[in-house]
């Protein structure tokens, strides 16, 4: 049968104190909301349904083509926004998920076991619970003799006895459609804080003599919501942890995968070494057989078999097979370094391509630059590409020897095999296998030095 499926988005989050949505905050490299899509499109018959109010405009920009949306004017509770997302189940058959946006840690599995025992036992709803050794502050899970639900308690309002309950409601839950719009149509906002609450279709049903099962989780993490930076901060921890474990399940090795941090979705290939310190962000493809040493921010870039980075950042850039970068090497977008290549110390390389087998060892700037195959780029060569108002292009071709702290004046050329002088100033091309020699003469004044201390002396 079908279950569609509908995640609660609307709410403010003022615990987060942020402009941001709260289910748009980042964690794990993406968007809290994108976890929970994740954790429920395998199970909704049609786009699910995203109740939207505050920040609406950014949230539904954000899920675009991937769900459809129900406008909670008013923030009244969460059986109010299940109410603004009725009409769009269309009056359909089957059962409904109704999950929090907030909940980044839920799992599909879960969703799938939920969904499952709502079906097979023909209940009139289930609902996700956990087992706290801590369960202060959550609404407990009363149960029947038969292990039936029987009642939701909040907190508040729990007896001392009903308070030693240590199961408590997680906000997921699967109705049969026909008892989810009765529920729905049952509920009152008469109480203490004038809202409509999901939890009371719990009551609703129960009173009704229909039955209510509920599915513990497994792992009670799963449950957590996040409701401010502390907590968001924790489920963060809890999907990097899962995502390097994918990745060490597929022959990567993380030297302390406890302070190695890796967001969704970047590739890693078996038998590369992740050092601690590193910061792997989305968008990122490593190689196999690759070695990351500590100190890297790596965003969005390519890098190639048996490549090795070391204390450096890259972004939107690419390193061929077998190249090595860094220590403290700066890799900016469209920098693209071939295979077998060396960047060393203090390089920072923009928008420029360095060919195969190719050195820039020491301290030098590569800006809109072309590197051939086989050159070499002494230490403190300066690509200069901009006059202040326009970039322009370097190229130095196959072969080609530059000395340390030489300027090449773009746009210029230097050719095939040619060599630059150390500490020359290039600004016109240099021919094939030609030597340029770009500064001025040496004079040697005898004496000056030692003048220019007795000058001293005397005053």
């Amino acid at each position: 049968m079908d279950t569609m499926a509908i995640i609660m988005a609307a709410g403010e989050g003022k615990r987060m104190k942020s402009e941001i949505p709260k289910v748009l905050h980042q964690t794990c490299g993406r968007p809290i909301i994108d976890w929970v899509m994740d954790a429920v499109l395998s199970f909704s018959a049609d786009k699910p349904i995203v109740v939207v109010g505050s920040g609406a405009d950014s949230v539904k920009a954000h899920l675009e083509g991937r769900a459809q949306f129900a406008f909670q004017e008013r923030q009244l509770g969460t059986g109010h926004a299940a109410m603004a997302a009725a009409p769009l189940l269309d009056e359909r058959t089957g059962h409904v998920l109704v999950v929090a946006g907030d909940m980044p840690l839920l799992k599909p599995e879960t969703i799938e076991a939920l969904v499952e025992l709502a079906q097979s036992e023909e209940y009139a709803a289930v609902m996700l619970t956990a087992v706290l050794d801590d369960p202060t502050g959550y609404g407990r899970v009363l149960r029947d003799p038969l292990g039936g639900v029987r009642a939701i308690i909040e907190h508040r309002d729990a007896t001392p006895a009903e308070r030693e309950v240590d199961e408590v409601n997680a906000s997921v839950y699967c109705f049969e459609t026909g008892a989810f719009y009765e529920a729905l149509g049952a509920l009152s906002s008469q109480n203490d804080q004038g809202e409509y609450y999901l939890t009371d279709c719990i009551g609703y049903l129960t009173g009704k003599g229909q039955r209510v099962g509920a599915l513990i989780a497994s792992d009670p993490e799963e449950c957590m919501g996040v409701n401010d930076h502390a907590q968001l901060a924790q489920a963060s921890k809890v999907l990097r942890r899962r995502v390097i474990a994918a990745h060490m399940a597929e022959g990567v090795s993380f030297i302390d995968p406890d302070n190695t941090y890796v967001d969704h979705g970047v590739e890693i290939g078996r038998g590369t070494v992740i050092y601690p310190g590193n910061t792997l962000q989305r968008g990122t493809r490593i190689g196999r057989n690759c070695t990351i040493l500590p100190g890297c921010r790596i965003s969005a870039s390519v890098i190639g078999d048996g490549a090795r980075v070391e204390s450096s950042v890259l972004t939107d850039s690419t390193v061929g097979d077998g190249a090595t970068v860094g220590p403290f090497a700066h890799l900016r977008p469209g920098a693209q370094v071939g295979e077998g290549c060396r960047v060393g110390n203090f390089v920072d390389i923009k928008n420029s391509r360095v060919g195969k087998g190719s050195k820039v060892s020491h301290l030098s700037y590569v800006g809109d630059g072309v590197i051939g195959e086989d050159c070499n780029i002494g230490c403190g060569v300066v690509f200069v590409n901009y006059d202040g108002e326009k970039k322009y292009a370097a190229v130095v071709e196959d072969g080609a020897f530059v000395g340390c702290n030489a300027n090449l004046v773009a746009p210029v050329t230097v050719g095939e095999g040619a060599y630059v002088a150390a500490g020359s100033t290039v600004t016109e091309d240099v021919p094939r296998d030609a030597l340029a020699i770009a500064r001025s003469r040496q004079i040697n004044k005898e004496g000056w030095a030692g003048k220019r201390r007795m000058e001293k002396q005397k005053k």
